[in-house]
């Protein structure tokens, strides 16, 4: 819609805007200045001053210059200047200009000069508006635009330069080559509406589209604030997420460094010393405790020197004979169907020293001091007559590895045992024994063989290992197959016998290191009872531990079966059950 400036009146397009101005604003307003005659049109009234009032007009040269001047800028400047402002009322606002100039009979401030001086009045001028189209659809100029009449000669002028040109194309050339950056208007679709270039939306007129595109303006602002914000918050929320990443992760840190220590102390690698710094560390503690005298603190420790220099085991935690005692008991037994034992061997306790980690070696000891009683091993444990002490042990078993036995395991403890508190297990015991030239077999009872979590298998294992070869008459059988070392997590112990029980029950008869030499001792009694065997007694609801492994002697080894055995143990596996 286009607006009248005069009357504000709405009309559809520019040809109804023309019509409105010519009919509203021209035709019904003009009158002549110089009579009282009116109602005439804009030509009529142009005729009726240049016949009827001839001999009045007198043109003086600047007046005429002056007028053509001012009506060249009234009419052309604003034609072209309000095309470009509005940007969509161009020919509205040129006859508008057009139309006022003539009702104020005065449009350039110029005054006609009767012949006899004696009066003035306003300039009486004629323009001519020869048409007003748009030009590309986009871009309007007026091709007349004011062509001003004076005295018979027609000039045009640039509105933007002020250079005059002679003709009305002159001047359109001139203005669309010189100045065509002054004549752009808003993007224009083809049915005349302005398309916003921010978002497409077609609007009908400048002043929509300028409000249009200032929403989008204070929207832009706002979401940059608002994106500013959440920049802040986003930098904020990832502050704290590191901070508490960094926290969590200082937590983890520290809590595994402290199980990792635990680790290090329960299996020997925190580097507090081995079997002689605890031994004489236990040693001052009791004396500043009172438990023990300085006497008897120099005798301990002179025993424990000698033990470390000889590589022979001082025997204070031994206890010798058990097997017998049990063979005296378990003929007067009534409860027993029949019972295998292992071969004569010794006890051997946990001392001050290995507290807390010894075990492996101690059962170790256990299984040495049965071999060294069968005269069938004497051949390959000729450099080994008396059982070693815990340090002699460690160093064995480094030799071992030094062989070329089991090189995973001595990467798992970086080659070194001496001076330190580190733990062994059956892997440990079964190169050892393989490197003394003994023939001996390493089984994995991985997981248990019954529904209720026992493992009805490792007993039927140890009972076809005792009884296999032997005669079944006698109730007591004491065999010459050497004890079995047993290992589950945490802890290991020696298989010593097995019974069978009236009730087809199997139960196990089992050596602990852990088990204290003074309570070892009442095994030896004459009057032994079944009260004081139930140490040594394991049946199949007390050994479930997800996992055991056992090491069993079963001959000697030639060189050549060493070496076999050698180049196997560089991949271990041991043999698994079921």
């Amino acid at each position: 819609m286009l607006i009248c400036d005069i009357c504000t009146q709405e009309v559809q397009s520019e040809d109804d805007m023309k019509s409105h101005l010519l009919l509203m604003h021209m035709e019904q307003e003009i009158c002549c200045p110089f009579c009282p005659l009116s109602g005439l049109t804009y030509d009529e009234l142009n005729f009726h001053i240049h016949t009827a009032h001839a001999d009045t007009l007198y043109w003086t040269e600047d007046e005429q210059s002056q007028t053509q001047n001012v009506l060249d800028r009234t009419n052309i400047t604003k034609s072209i200047q309000g095309h470009k402002d509005s940007q969509d009322s161009y020919s509205k606002n040129h006859q508008n200009n057009l139309a006022q100039s003539v009702k104020s009979n005065d449009p350039c401030g110029s005054s006609f000069s009767t012949k006899d001086n004696s009066a003035q009045s306003s300039l009486c001028n004629s323009v001519s508006v020869d048409e007003i189209y748009e030009v590309n659809d986009s871009e309007a100029v007026s091709r007349s635009s004011a062509s001003v009449q004076l005295c018979g000669t027609e000039v045009l002028e640039c509105p933007f330069c002020l250079k005059v040109k002679t003709s009305l194309e002159e001047l359109e050339y001139h203005v669309r080559s010189e100045h065509v950056d002054l004549m752009g208007t808003p993007t224009k679709g083809d049915d005349g509406q302005y398309e916003c270039p921010m978002c497409s939306l077609v609007c009908a007129n400048c002043q929509t589209l300028e409000e249009h595109v200032n929403l989008h303006l204070e929207e832009n602002s706002f979401d940059e604030g608002a994106s500013a914000k959440n920049s802040m918050d986003r930098n904020l929320a990832r502050q704290l997420q590191d901070e508490e990443d960094n926290q969590r992760r200082n937590e983890e840190f520290e809590r595994e460094k402290n199980e990792f220590q635990k680790l290090q102390e329960q299996y020997g690698f925190d580097n507090s010393g081995g079997y002689k710094q605890q031994s004489l560390q236990n040693l001052e503690r009791a004396v500043s405790r009172g438990r023990l005298q300085p006497m008897e603190f120099h005798l301990h420790r002179a025993q424990i020197m000698e033990s470390l220099a000889t590589g022979v085991d001082d025997g204070r935690t031994k206890t010798s004979g058990i097997v017998e005692s049990l063979r005296r008991y378990y003929n007067s037994a009534h409860e027993v169907t029949r019972v295998w034992l292992c071969s004569q061997l010794d006890h051997f306790s946990n001392a001050a020293g290995d507290k807390g980690w010894g075990c492996g070696f101690r059962n170790f000891q256990m299984l040495l001091s049965s071999l060294l009683q069968n005269d069938s091993y004497n051949n390959c444990l000729q450099a080994c007559r008396s059982v070693p002490c815990i340090p002699k042990l460690q160093a064995m078993i480094e030799d071992a590895w030094k062989e070329g036995f089991d090189p995973q395991g001595a990467s798992h403890f970086n080659g070194k045992l001496q001076g330190t508190k580190a733990w062994i297990g059956a892997c440990e015991i079964y190169c050892l024994l393989t490197s003394l030239q003994l023939k001996c077999r390493i089984l994995d009872f991985h997981q248990p063989s019954s529904p209720f979590g026992t493992h009805p298998l490792l007993f039927d294992w140890v009972l076809k290992y005792y009884a296999s070869g032997l005669p079944a008459g006698d109730k007591v059988i004491c065999t010459p197959k050497s004890p079995i070392y047993l290992q589950h997590q945490g802890h290991s112990r020696t298989i010593i016998g097995i019974e069978e029980r009236k009730n087809k029950n199997l139960c196990l008869l089992i050596f602990d290191p852990g088990c204290s030499s003074e309570k070892m001792k009442k095994l030896l009694r004459f009057d032994l009872d079944s009260a004081a065997l139930k140490t040594l007694q394991k049946f199949a609801g007390n050994l479930k531990h997800k996992q055991y492994q056992i090491v069993a002697v079963e001959g000697e080894l030639s060189p050549e079966e060493k070496a076999v055995r050698l180049q196997a143990s560089k991949v271990f596996q041991a043999e698994r059950i079921p």
